[in-house]
């Protein structure tokens, strides 16, 4: 099948292309990006054939919606949404084919917040550094979606899906994040660990893809000086002056001056992606060997 493209109809609050990031380049400032989501990214690839890291469209909070210029075969998967084709409901998390000339629409997420899109071929941006990913901070790769774009797509996979639908867990109601501490966690008072794993803190409406900002008591200092900038990982809970600790996302960062009091394991950090602001957050800090300790 030759390849075809999408036309943008509603663009939503914020939608992106994005694959499985840009890994290796933090020593030019730039972060790895790619899908907040990646197993729910990896999830919609499947269902419509594709490799994992072909590009989807991530959505936030209220979807999106394109016409397709030659049939297509599409999958929705992260957060729970209405879609429909031409107005017609279709399933959530199961392969559904778009007729040419037929707009697909994702609706509000009712639970969580970001949707993954994935057609059949990928959308076939020209890749930068190696990936098609949006990144907010830098920059790089396409611009967020808006109306009237046009997404070229790729070949269709001639092998079929892998699967017809997919289990999916619900977001969740909190958000319960194991830590390890370091390299900076000596820079806090020895009650600052028990405090982040007291589920005294709420996800901010100032959350991004650059980071999950939080809400709730400040983390008081043990030691008043400046600290130089050092590099920053995906996963960093950083803390500012404000005392309210930050999670890096894909976006972050690669370097920063204020102390990360312990590092979440990348593969806990999906759950991140899809909580909505107002949901608790509990850090459980583990004492080991963080990044940087010494």
């Amino acid at each position: 099948m030759t390849p075809g493209a999408v036309r943008v109809v509603r663009a939503g609050a914020l939608t992106t292309v994005q694959d499985l990031g840009r890994p290796g380049h933090a020593h030019l400032g730039v972060p790895r990006s790619g899908a907040l989501d990646p197993p729910a990214h990896r999830r919609a690839n499947r269902l419509v054939g594709n490799p994992d890291g072909a590009a989807t469209l991530e959505t936030t909070v209220n979807g999106c919606a394109v016409r397709a210029e030659r049939a297509v075969v599409a999958a929705v998967t992260g957060a729970p949404c209405a879609v429909r084709i031409d107005g017609a409901p279709a399933p959530w998390g199961a392969a559904v084919r778009v007729p040419a000339g037929a707009v697909l629409e994702l609706g509000p997420a009712e639970h969580g917040l970001r949707c993954y899109l994935a057609l059949a071929g990928g959308v076939d941006v020209e890749p930068v550094l190696g990936s098609r990913s949006t990144d907010l901070l830098s920059g790089l790769g396409p611009a967020p979606l808006a109306r009237h774009d046009t997404l070229p797509l790729g070949p269709a996979p001639v092998r079929p899906p892998g699967a017809d639908t997919v289990p999916w867990p619900a977001p969740p109601a909190e958000l319960v994040l194991p830590m390890l501490l370091g390299p900076r966690d000596d820079w806090f008072t020895e009650e600052a660990p028990r405090l982040l794993a007291s589920g005294a803190y709420t996800v901010s409406a100032a959350s991004n893809r650059i980071g999950l900002r939080t809400e709730g008591p400040a983390l008081r200092r043990a030691s008043g000086g400046e600290l130089p900038s050092e590099g920053m990982v995906l996963g960093a809970v950083q803390v500012p002056p404000d005392g309210r600790p930050v999670l890096f996302l894909a976006d972050h960062p690669t370097t920063g001056g204020y102390p990360v009091i312990g590092v979440v394991p990348e593969p806990r950090l999906a759950a991140a992606a899809q909580a909505v602001p107002g949901t608790p957050v509990r850090f459980l800090p583990v004492r080991g060997r963080g990044p940087g300790r010494r």
